[in-house]
């Protein structure tokens, strides 16, 4: 919707109307203009699933996402949202609904969200075209993905599986959920700082292990007890995260849970689960629409762009660039 012809003149009853017509439509919603938002554009903007304004318009309004070329920018997300309408239908309704849910009931829609897409047809078209590898004998300890080392009062939780970029398996997320577990069970651990071994963060889930369990029910309820986002939530008043390499999905939306989120100067950020039929899973509609709000958030997601720790540190998504 063309946001530039929306003026401060524009008449309080119909813009209220308006407003609420968009409340909760059935298809994704998206702004565009070409001059900054004030006023009655600004409301409307705040009605939308996200508004792309250009660069030279953009006055740091979370509801905005400022491109060089917004024209561009409108097909990249028509050609997205075209390829997977029932994904990101589904993603726009869930982040709608997140900034009025507490952390848990928030979890919850989106892993009732996340189940129901693995059975749908854009979910296996995507696994049709990517053949997941045999996945190898599940043997060992899910420590072994995660080593935690101790000193006094301060515990060192890495990611640990660097020639797979930390790729997010079920064994790492159980070594992860221990971790969080354990520093839950003990107050005298002041200080908790989570990091990835390798050239990246955690380059997210472990696309081999997507679509393996045959019950979407049991896998809902695998997500919720299984899940690291609660578990973080609970004690991320101690916990910070420090960020490299390309940090995907899951990547981001875990640490995005902490109370503190550093990156380094290389670090990227992508959601790219819309492409394969899905949504943000491990937490990403809670952890990162609290930090940087829904529009962006829905942006990130629908569009599966990159963004660097620049724009992170801007938005909100990460605390610190060192």
């Amino acid at each position: 919707m063309d946001l530039d012809g929306v003026g401060p003149e524009y008449p309080a009853g119909p813009l209220a109307r308006a407003a609420q017509a968009l409340n909760h439509p059935h298809v994704p919603v998206v702004g565009f203009a070409a001059r900054p938002l004030s006023g009655p554009a600004g409301v409307l903007a705040r009605a939308f699933d996200t508004t792309l304004v250009a660069r030279a318009a953009d006055l740091g309004d979370r509801a905005t996402v400022a491109c060089d070329d917004v024209d561009q920018a409108l097909d990249r997300l028509a050609l997205s949202v075209a390829a997977r309408p029932i994904t990101a239908t589904t993603l726009c309704q869930v982040v709608r609904l997140a900034p009025a849910l507490n952390v848990a009931d928030g979890l919850v829609v989106e892993s009732l969200a996340y189940s129901m897409l693995l059975a749908s047809p854009e979910f296996w078209d995507w696994r049709a075209t990517t053949p997941r590898r045999e996945l190898p004998p599940d043997s060992g300890h899910a420590g072994d993905l995660v080593a935690m080392t101790r000193d006094g009062d301060l515990l060192d939780v890495v990611l640990n599986n660097p020639n797979r970029r930390n790729a997010y398996s079920r064994r790492m997320r159980d070594g992860l959920l221990e971790a969080l577990e354990l520093t839950a069970l003990d107050p005298t651990l002041r200080e908790v700082t989570l990091s990835g071994a390798g050239p990246s963060f955690c380059s997210g889930g472990d696309l081999d292990e997507f679509g393996t369990i045959d019950d979407v029910s049991a896998a809902h309820l695998i997500r919720l007890r299984q899940g690291t986002g609660a578990a973080l939530e609970k004690v991320r008043d101690r916990v910070s995260a420090r960020l490299h390499g390309a940090c995907i999905g899951a990547g981001i939306e875990i640490p995005a849970f902490a109370a503190v989120v550093a990156a380094h100067a290389d670090t990227t950020f992508r959601l790219p689960e819309l492409a394969m039929g899905l949504i943000p899973g491990a937490g990403g509609t809670v952890s990162i629409t609290r930090r940087i709000g829904p529009w962006r958030t829905t942006w990130l997601a629908l569009s599966g762009e990159a963004i660097g720790a620049d724009v992170a540190l801007a938005w909100g998504l990460v605390d610190a660039v060192h």
